[in-house]
């Protein structure tokens, strides 16, 4: 049996209870109640909030929409038939033309005296006019300098002078656990402060630039909005929420302050932003294909398409290469290859480290100016290949050369066409038309060669193969069969 121990208070406490009841008296339970405990540690965020919330405006925005009202069914068939219209119809015409006023409703922040403001580019995307309100009540109308849709950021000025500045802090600091608070006006309610942690520092949600992630409550309205630190500091602008509802679920994003402060700049001075590319298509890299391409570790981009004539094709960079670094920097994910050719400067010469055949080699690269969309000006299509009696079965797959002419409409200097596909290299996803490029690292430079290789094969062993499909390169990586 288990021994318990009460300590004296208890035992006199219990005693004088069963004495108290035995005589026929109630005792209040509050006289047992456990002494109140003082909760301490949480932030007080009144001062903090008396000192940042002057800089955070609303911004309300107007678009102009022409409406033309069309003519009724009736009235376009009795026109037609008759070659009239009918009576008023005229009139009607002439009152078809309508100016509809869609109205938004964001937040945004001041961040020098003179009126500069950022803002969310969704939040003034396709408005006419842009009006700010501060806290003061006064209302000015901002002047869209400019804005960028592959970060969400806007920059706005208003005429003022010793205007209330928020300072801005550096997002690249912030760790995970942080308290954070949002200012905005979800909803249309001006001023609404909603405090929290950060949740990641860094989270890639497929977008240009990775997200801050709170667990401060953010609503439609607060995009634009400040995230502000415990120092006063905004460190990122309150953009997107994770929501199955439309409303706040627990998640909310903000793009980092340091990125969208460069994209301010730039702005400011030209407008618009001018960003790097190299001219490549990029895709990630699963652990097995590393495995088979015996890579360090799972990290780095697999580049699918060179373009004729790009930046990296002067540089030597080719399909099947997988970049390792850029400028120095480790690449593990499609977007941040993308952040990190979109941030150099253009004209200058960038280092590209990539694994190509079992060895890494380090080329240089000057991006060019990104057209418009950011994405790749063409792409080569590949053409559906003859079949040939010439073929042979290997893997699972019969295959017969290139000529001259598909190599060219490729651009590819070798390789092998699939002609026809079963068993494991259906159940792999390889079918007719694929063309073979490399097999373990080794060039396929004819049909002949590629039977070679397959009789060199270590059954035990992965193998890789390097694969063109509607200009597009990619790695599969199967076990081959013992039959």
């Amino acid at each position: 049996m288990q021994e318990f121990t009460l300590n004296p208070i208890k035992k006199l406490t219990l005693a004088t209870f069963f004495a108290l009841s035995a005589l026929g008296m109630s005792v209040p339970k509050q006289a047992f109640a456990a002494p109140p405990v003082a909760v301490s540690g949480l932030p007080d965020l009144t001062g903090l909030v008396e000192q940042v919330a002057p800089a955070v405006v609303n911004i309300r925005t107007v678009e102009k929409i022409q409406i033309r009202r069309g003519l009724s069914e009736f009235d376009d068939y009795f026109f037609r038939f008759f070659g009239m219209p009918v009576p008023g119809m005229q009139q009607r015409q002439r009152q078809e033309p309508e100016e509809q006023v869609r109205q938004g409703m964001g937040s945004g922040f001041i961040i020098s005296e003179d009126g500069y403001i950022l803002t969310n580019h969704h939040v003034i995307n396709g408005a006419d006019e842009v009006f700010v309100r501060l806290t003061d009540k006064r209302e000015f109308t901002a002047k869209v300098i400019g804005s960028d849709k592959r970060t969400d950021v806007a920059l706005l000025k208003i005429n003022g002078s010793n205007l209330p500045v928020l300072k801005t802090g550096h997002s690249a600091d912030i760790k995970a656990g942080q308290w954070v608070l949002a200012i905005g006006s979800p909803f249309k309610l001006d001023n609404t402060v909603t405090a929290g942690i950060i949740s990641a520092t860094a989270r890639d949600t497929g977008d240009y630039l990775p997200l801050i992630q709170t667990d401060v409550a953010v609503n439609p309205g607060n995009s634009g909005g400040p995230l502000i630190n415990m120092n006063g500091e905004a460190i990122g602008i309150n953009s997107q929420i994770f929501s199955r509802s439309g409303g706040y679920m627990g998640i909310s994003f903000a793009v980092p302050i340091d990125e969208a402060l460069q994209v301010a700049d730039q702005l400011k001075k030209t407008g618009k932003v001018k960003r790097g590319q190299i001219g490549v298509h990029i895709s990630e890299i699963n652990e097995e294909t590393a495995e088979a391409m015996n890579l360090p570790d799972s990290k780095g981009i697999l580049v699918a398409h060179v373009e004729s004539g790009s930046p990296a094709e002067k540089a030597g960079i080719e399909a099947g290469d997988v970049i390792l670094k850029y400028n120095g920097h480790a690449v593990e994910k499609a977007s941040e290859m993308s952040r990190l050719v979109g941030e150099t400067p253009v004209g200058t010469t960038a280092s590209v480290t990539v694994w190509r055949k079992g060895a890494t080699h380090t080329l240089s690269v000057r991006p060019k100016v990104m057209d418009s969309d950011g994405k790749a000006d063409k792409k080569v299509s590949a053409k559906a290949a003859k079949d040939s009696n010439r073929s042979e079965k290997v893997l699972g797959l019969t295959v017969d050369e290139l000529d001259a002419d598909q190599k060219k409409s490729l651009g590819v200097k070798h390789g092998v066409v699939i002609t026809s596909t079963k068993n494991r290299a259906q159940a792999i996803g390889l079918r007719k038309g694929d063309v073979i490029v490399r097999m373990n690292n080794v060039d396929v430079t004819s049909v002949d060669a590629f039977q070679q290789a397959v009789g060199a094969l270590d059954k035990r062993k992965m193998v890789l193969l390097m694969v063109l499909r509607n200009g597009m390169v990619n790695y599969v990586a199967f076990q081959p069969s013992s039959d």
